[in-house]
């Protein structure tokens, strides 16, 4: 089989598997709309003060929904030995690592992109803002899949890893936290925002570069 159809299978095959599991897949979009609606509850009737905290409560929010789902990117397939089979396969292990990672991106970070917009309607975001609130979670959100990755693949052998998982991931995520609620943030203030914009442009496009060979790697310690 050809290294694309190969390619194209990972995504097809994932697809299904998540489409089968369809309580699993709604968690994470789940878990995001529940965070969101909790703010206002918590802060109360201050319209200003939800508005100046939109930004960074959805992209907090949707940081956590994307950790919550990343355990299962790589664990179900570790657990009935297809990881082994990828391991076998005769094509690079780094471009199904990347088909896998673009899977799950479809399921759980298109979802939150689609929903996001609605949320931020709720919390009194600037009509202004929503361009930009698009831009960061076009951009962005395959970045915390593909940031995920490399830890996910370091702690798939272990048992309870979790944590560990949530402390080896949570540091790298900072930047791209920092960047997109910020440019969100200048958006709805009526501030440029190209700069931020193009830092997660580069990111992005740096991690499709860098991450699919050592999470290859990291996945072949871990089942060895």
């Amino acid at each position: 089989m050809p290294i694309i159809r190969a390619f194209w299978a990972i995504i097809r095959r994932d697809l299904l598997l998540a489409f089968r599991r369809r309580a699993e897949m709604a968690n994470p979009l789940f878990f995001f709309v529940l965070v969101v609606t909790l703010f206002p509850l918590a802060v109360g009737a201050q319209p200003n003060l939800l508005r100046a905290m939109a930004p960074g409560v959805i992209w907090v929010s949707a940081l956590l929904a994307a950790l919550l789902s990343l355990d299962g990117l790589f664990r179900s397939d570790f657990d009935d030995g297809s990881l082994e089979q990828m391991l076998l396969s005769p094509h690079a292990l780094s471009i199904l690592v990347l088909g896998k990672i673009i899977a799950h991106w479809l399921v759980t970070g298109l979802p939150l992109l689609l929903i996001a917009p609605l949320l931020a309607v709720f919390l009194g975001l600037p009509e202004q803002a929503m361009g930009t609130l698009w831009l960061t979670l076009i951009l962005a959100t395959p970045l915390l899949s593909l940031i995920g990755a490399i830890g996910v693949a370091l702690t798939v052998g272990l048992r309870r890893g979790g944590m560990l998982l949530s402390l080896l991931v949570l540091p790298l995520y900072v930047p791209v936290l920092i960047f997109a609620s910020g440019a969100v943030d200048r958006a709805a203030s009526g501030l440029p925002v190209g700069a931020q914009l193009n830092i997660l442009l580069a990111m992005l496009l740096s991690a499709l570069v860098l991450v699919p060979l050592p999470t290859a790697a990291a996945l072949k310690m871990s089942v060895n």
